[in-house]
């Protein structure tokens, strides 16, 4: 293995993110070694093993889990701004260690050095928004018939299960962790293992510096055995999951078989519909920024760009010239526009889409080759919707090009999907794009902007494959996600009854 000091260029007397404090175990009542033993974490760009992370079974679970529901009670009766002051504590610790973390998410990540500073700066909108939570009015006053006081009040849902992806991992498991600890809950967070330090370690550490008390958070890394063990655990309430699809249709069956709540972010095939009046150049750069921004690998991506056939081949040539010139290569070694796929699973499976829809007729006009695993970005002309790479979730820096001529074709060719999370819609008519986006049912819509968006102010979420709906984002999906609605009558005397 390497020297462990290659994960950090920060002596390890200054590292916050310091290996000797948590190499080799999970955050379970404190660091500690997980009965599931230790894991690489591997740098996707070189291959270098940066250090090892401890890597939870099913009974590390089922003891984080007792743990957090004997500490929740606690945690959810301290003063309220007792709560929001951990949550403040927490964006000033992050701030004052951002490039730490931001190292961090660049060499095991993958992420260009500007992703990893604009992940910094949405888990602090989520860590600020979050700490307003606690004052707000929990509960509201509700007519009643009988001589009573009869109000509603929101209560916290006991242990909330997190578990988080690869792609943004730090606000993928903030932006749920955040909202579910300042409403009053504990939380157990599994994180993907391939990027357990940046979107696990980190948030442990964030959180144990900022004074949240023992047992209310643990994070523990690991496979599909301890994903299933967390969202089966019956000291669980609550499970939120951002991943694939299909991992979401297994989490969501296993919290239904035992009545719990899941809230779902899933995947995505959105669409980018360019209409004949729009600025073509500023509709290029958007495009190529929804498709290839940290490689394709984000489920808003632009996966499917819809182009009027007034201006569809000058479209594909300037799209195909600014995807030849986007450099490629190690993020932590220079400049680069896009950084590595995730391994080498995700980089075959990327390339097998093009491959395929390339034999299916679609024109190759860019990319479509790879080194390790830096995959090029890729605009594919002349698509069909039959062809993979526009019908199925990419997941990589693939830009699919379809031709429409008429509004409606438009809106059946970005409705014609299983997902229905994204839209971007580029015209000079505002008026006439709203008017389309009616037409396409998806959870998000964005008017002369590309897919990718997302504010902690913002409700989010997606339809039918894409997810349950908006349980991320703004105040009122957090507080809906993360605690329970209890009805109480007060009256000033016993009841009267015939009996």
């Amino acid at each position: 293995m390497a020297d462990q000091d290659s994960a950090s260029t920060f002596p390890r007397s200054q590292a916050w993110l310091d290996p000797d404090r948590w190499s080799g175990r999970v955050f379970l009542g404190g660091w500690t070694e997980a009965a599931g033993g230790d894991a690489p974490v591997i740098e996707p760009a070189t291959g270098a093993h940066l250090a090892r992370v401890g890597s939870a079974a099913p009974a590390d679970v089922a003891r984080a889990c007792a743990l957090a529901a004997a500490a929740q009670p606690a945690w959810a009766a301290a003063p309220y701004h007792e709560r929001a002051a951990v949550l403040r504590r927490a964006a000033a610790l992050l701030e004052e260690n951002r490039a730490e973390v931001e190292h961090w998410l660049v060499r095991e990540g993958g992420k260009v050095p500007g992703a990893a500073a604009f992940e910094i700066g949405l888990v602090l909108g989520e860590l600020h928004e979050a700490a307003a939570l606690p004052s707000r009015p929990y509960g509201e006053l509700i007519p009643s018939g009988e001589p009573r006081l009869s109000f509603a009040r929101r209560v916290p849902v006991g242990v909330v299960g997190v578990i988080a992806p690869f792609n943004f991992p730090l606000i993928l498991a903030a932006r749920s962790l955040a909202p579910a600890l300042a409403l009053g809950n504990a939380v157990v967070l599994k994180p993907d293992p391939r990027t357990a330090v940046c979107g696990g370690v980190a948030l442990a550490r964030l959180f144990e510096a900022a004074g949240l008390p023992d047992g209310v958070l643990h994070v523990l890394p690991g496979g599909a055995q301890a994903g299933e063990a967390l969202v089966t655990d019956p000291n669980l309430r609550v499970v939120s999951f951002t991943g694939s699809t299909a991992a979401g249709r297994r989490v969501g069956t296993l919290a239904a078989q035992h009545l719990k709540r899941a809230h779902l972010e899933l995947g995505g095939n959105s669409a980018l519909i360019v209409l004949d009046d729009a600025d073509l150049e500023r509709a290029v750069s958007a495009g190529a920024w929804g498709s290839f921004l940290h490689q394709g690998q984000i489920c808003m991506t632009t996966g499917r760009h819809l182009v009027h056939e007034a201006v569809y081949d000058d479209y594909v040539a300037a799209l195909a010239a600014k995807a030849e010139h986007l450099p490629v290569g190690d993020p932590a070694g220079g400049a680069v526009a896009l950084g590595p796929l995730i391994d080498a699973r995700q980089r075959d499976k990327v390339h097998a889409l093009v491959t395929a829809s390339v034999e299916a007729g679609a024109r190759l006009v860019a990319g479509g080759t790879y080194e390790e695993l830096f995959y090029r970005p890729t605009v594919l002309a002349e698509v069909t919707p039959d062809a993979p790479a526009y019908a199925q979730e990419v997941f990589g820096p693939v830009a699919p090009v379809t031709r429409f001529s008429t509004l409606d074709q438009a809106a059946k060719l970005a409705s014609d999907t299983e997902y229905g999370l994204s839209l971007g819609i580029l015209t000079r008519d505002v008026m006439r794009g709203l008017e389309l986006a009616e037409k396409i049912p998806t959870g998000l819509v964005h008017i002369n902007d590309q897919t990718v968006n997302d504010e902690a102010v913002a409700p989010f979420g997606g339809l039918a494959a894409s997810g349950t709906g908006a349980r991320f984002g703004g105040a009122a999906a957090n507080v809906e996600a993360f605690t329970e609605t209890r009805w109480i009558t007060v009256r000033a005397q016993i009841a009267p009854y015939p009996f």
